[in-house]
């Protein structure tokens, strides 16, 4: 009889466990059927996961990702809006980790697809009806490479069209500007004027100026009136805006003084256009203000935050001012300059590391980057710190082997414009050869040292597809290949691009790829860019971009 009793109480124990285990079920089939905001389905999704793994649904809830996987998350799923990809990729949105957005006054013309030097002058001629004689003009974007005349716009030309108004244009990557003799007259600027120090004041053929300043164009643009603020303010709405077009839903703006962030703060707090999410990074020559400015919002919001000190090395290859080991091509003994005394520099980026900053330094020549590279590395040895997350800006010059070998001892991190290589590909025929022009703006090599590398615009230009089409075929505009061992793949551009430009920001937790709990921004391509002929890279569109989880642009 006792037997018989202990085996109905066993057998009733397993049944209340079996219904509780069936009830458990149900309620996370519950659980799992919740109603959602958005569910986006029948697609090609790239994740950008440690696998690169490639889903056909994405879940999204309260601006993040909830789940990613296959068709099944729609029965498991219910929402008011589910948008079917019809077969299309979707993948994280673009982070553009250096770039400069700003805005424009109203003297100001924009020069970036401008196709010859008559066009520029048709602009200028149109600027000075709209704001009388008399006024400033200045742009930005002209570059010789893409002007029919093949060649930079000189003082004599803007001479013909403005005789009677100051004119500054600057070139695309900015580091060089031509201005005409109003302009030069109001600065002072005679063939006696020294030359500046990390600079040059350009002559021509005749011995005369030919209007170009390099790298110190400050020498004239110090007198242009200050904008005003409702001017700059409503501009960079609309410019930080049209950003979404391009798939780019975050970016560090790589140049700010921390006087600027109040501006920021005031737009994202009361915007009328969607914007993508920004971190600012600050110039290193006022760290009392970035010190305000970071004790008063500390991290930021998930919209804008402070983000590392920017510090100028050397210059630019548009001038050229970078500053290079050997001499440029054809150019005697000249290679280029730092931005300031090597001794100065040095001591800048100590005490900045020593105060616990986090620095993206501009390096281009590849003397300037191993005079970095061997500053941090000391630094990080007499001051080690476990996850500062330096970084060098361009890094267009491959450096020898032994400085790429400390960078990756020490995780000194790039962020790498591989577009310069098609857009300025003209630049590097002119002042580099051989070994140093076919490995201009190398990927491949800091990759297989071990650096991370992510991948960046500097708006030259800013569409992300220049820069995938550039690192994975290696080409520039011509056509011409250089430095096919530079290659890297597609799967690896798209990572660069993405989760990796939020690594440099300590952001890869919350974006840069479509996981679960991370911010829903994404976009939606016209074309399949991993299959996509490799000519057509260029011609892929952005039909839609989400941010939060929000539709905040659209093609259609």
């Amino acid at each position: 009889m006792e037997l018989i009793v202990r085996t109905v109480i066993l057998f009733c124990c397993v049944t209340l466990a079996a219904c509780s285990q069936e009830d458990s079920s149900n309620v996370t089939n519950n659980i799992a059927n919740q109603n959602v905001d958005l569910i986006l389905t029948n697609g090609k999704v790239l994740t950008v996961d440690d696998q690169f793994s490639i889903q056909d649904t994405v879940v999204v809830n309260d601006g993040k990702i909830v789940a990613t996987g296959g068709a099944s998350l729609t029965s498991q799923y219910a929402s008011d809006n589910v948008v079917n990809l019809q077969g299309k990729v979707l993948m994280p949105g673009f982070n553009d980790s250096h770039t400069h957005i700003r805005g424009r006054p109203q003297r100001y013309i924009e020069l970036g697809d401008v196709t010859s030097i008559a066009e520029i002058q048709e602009l200028i001629q149109a600027k000075i009806i709209e704001i009388g004689e008399g006024e400033w003009i200045t742009g930005y974007g002209w570059s010789e490479d893409e002007l029919d005349e093949g060649r930079r716009p000189l003082r004599t030309d803007l001479d013909l069209v403005a005789p009677n108004n100051p004119v500054t244009l600057t070139r695309a990557g900015g580091h060089s500007a031509v201005v005409n003799s109003l302009a030069l007259e109001l600065a002072d600027v005679t063939l006696e004027t020294p030359q500046p120090d990390g600079g040059v004041i350009e002559r021509g053929d005749d011995g005369q100026l030919n209007g170009v300043i390099r790298e110190r164009q400050e020498i004239v643009e110090r007198l242009v009136p200050d904008s005003t603020y409702d001017e700059l303010i409503s501009s960079l709405e609309v410019n930080l805006n049209d950003l979404l077009s391009m798939g780019i839903t975050s970016i560090t703006d790589a140049s700010k003084p921390p006087s600027q962030f109040a501006m920021w703060e005031e737009l994202y707090e009361n915007a009328e256009l969607s914007l993508p999410r920004s971190a600012v990074q600050f110039q290193w020559f006022d760290l009392e203000g970035i010190n305000e400015v970071k004790a008063r919002v500390g991290d930021g919001t998930d919209f804008l935050r402070v983000g590392p000190i920017k510090v100028f090395a050397d210059g630019g290859f548009t001038g050229p001012a970078a500053y290079t080991l050997e001499p440029y091509h054809n150019q005697g003994e000249y290679r280029g300059y730092l931005n300031m005394p090597e001794e100065e520099l040095v001591a800048h980026l100590n005490e900045i590391h020593d105060a616990g900053w986090q620095m993206g330094i501009h390096a281009i020549g590849d003397a300037a980057i191993v005079l970095v590279v061997n500053t941090l590395a000391d630094a990080l040895e007499r001051n080690p710190r476990e996850d500062h997350r330096h970084y060098l800006n361009h890094f267009s010059m491959r450096p020898p082997e032994l400085t790429m070998e400390l960078m990756a001892q020490h995780k000194i991190h790039i962020t790498q414009q591989p577009n310069f290589t098609y857009t300025l590909e003209g630049r590097y025929v002119e002042n580099l050869d051989g070994w140093r022009l076919q490995h201009n703006n190398p990927v491949r090599s800091p990759m297989d040292h071990g650096i991370t590398v992510a991948i960046s615009s500097d708006i030259l230009p800013i569409g992300p597809m220049v820069g995938i089409y550039a690192a994975t075929t290696r080409k520039g505009m011509t056509g011409a290949v250089y430095g096919p061992d530079e290659i890297i793949s597609r799967e690896e551009a798209i990572r660069a691009y993405t989760l990796l430009g939020a690594f440099l920001n300590f952001e890869e937790d919350v974006k840069g790829s479509l996981e679960p709990g991370k911010f829903a921004d994404m976009v939606v391509l016209s074309e399949d860019i991993l299959t996509i002929e490799e000519e057509r890279i260029m011609d892929i569109e952005i039909e839609q971009t989400y941010v939060d989880g929000k539709l905040v642009y659209s093609l259609e």
